[in-house]
């Protein structure tokens, strides 16, 4: 790697600009003249070649390039604020914007009920949580921790941590069976309905086990398909097909009798969740609390 002994010039004031608004308030806060920053932001432009920033005479805005770059450049300052805490024995505490990615329907369920307490818990951490079933890039998108719901992960350089079990099920309600009957296996759901998954690799495609564990795949005929789990319950309670849905996402719906699990004599498929972040020597406090946190939180679900 050739020596670059400017490569964090300008990140902290260019951070601050974006954090304040304005270069007059950046300059305000910083001690320094809004000459002086704008020739910062400018020279940070010419050594990076793209623009970050785009200027009118009453705002300013990141540009594409401007919005990744401020998203590591927060990260990169707050992590050496962190390490300076630690390596001067100032013990701080826990501070500073976490930036964290999680599954809409699993976020409602399980993050929503333990956020609060969390937040109680570290009153210097603030919190953006994406609610959000697309799979973000951890380290492009910039955030901090990613929870993701999957049965098996991707080899990645990212550090994975499965923090709770759970499974798939396919449901039908009670009149949709009783109109157009019971599938016994699963090569049966050619001859139904079914409400399907968008975001899923093959939203027609599903896959089960056999009884000796050999793996099923099966096409569907989609009536419904639709990006929210929520709507997949909504309309699956309605009457309107068969789904299948992790069972995290599910509340009393088969203990009540709304819903009717099928195929329940076949080997279950794992849909577990997993805390995922960027592999990295040192750890910032905020990111170590949240981790510690929910693990130790969905261990009592």
């Amino acid at each position: 790697m050739t020596f670059n002994g400017k490569l964090l010039d300008g990140m902290v004031i260019f951070t601050e600009v974006i954090k304040t608004g304005s270069f007059t308030n950046a300059a305000l806060s910083s001690g320094h003249s809004t000459s002086y920053i704008s020739k910062e932001i400018n020279k940070l432009e010419a050594r990076l070649g793209v623009r970050l920033l785009h200027r009118t005479t009453r705002s300013i805005s990141l540009t594409t390039e401007g919005e990744l770059y401020y998203q590591q450049c927060q990260q990169i300052i707050g992590d050496a604020e962190e390490l300076e805490n630690a390596v001067s024995g100032r013990q701080s505490e826990p501070k500073g914007e976490l930036r964290i990615s999680c599954p809409l329907s699993f976020g409602l369920s399980h993050i929503r009920p333990i956020l609060s307490t969390f937040l109680k818990r570290y009153p210097l951490i603030d919190v953006e949580l994406d609610l959000n079933d697309r799979k973000v890039d951890v380290v492009a998108d910039g955030f901090d921790v990613v929870l993701r719901a999957s049965g098996q992960l991707e080899d990645s350089s990212l550090i994975c941590q499965k923090v709770m079990s759970s499974y798939g099920v396919t449901l039908a309600s009670p009149e949709y069976l009783q109109q157009h009957g019971t599938p016994e296996h699963p090569d049966d759901l050619a001859h139904h309905r079914t409400i399907c998954y968008r975001l899923a690799k093959q939203p027609n495609v599903w896959g089960y086990l056999s009884e000796d564990n050999q793996p099923i795949q099966v096409q569907v005929n989609s009536r419904v398909i639709t990006s929210s789990p929520e709507m997949e319950l909504s309309l699956c309670l309605d009457g309107q097909g068969i789904t299948r849905l992790p069972k995290f996402i599910l509340t009393d719906e088969i203990e009540t009798g709304k819903l009717v699990p099928l195929f329940t004599d076949l080997p279950p498929i794992a849909v577990d969740i997993y805390l995922v972040y960027p592999s990295r020597k040192y750890m910032s406090s905020k990111v170590k609390c949240f981790i510690d946190f929910v693990k130790e939180e969905l261990s009592r679900s």
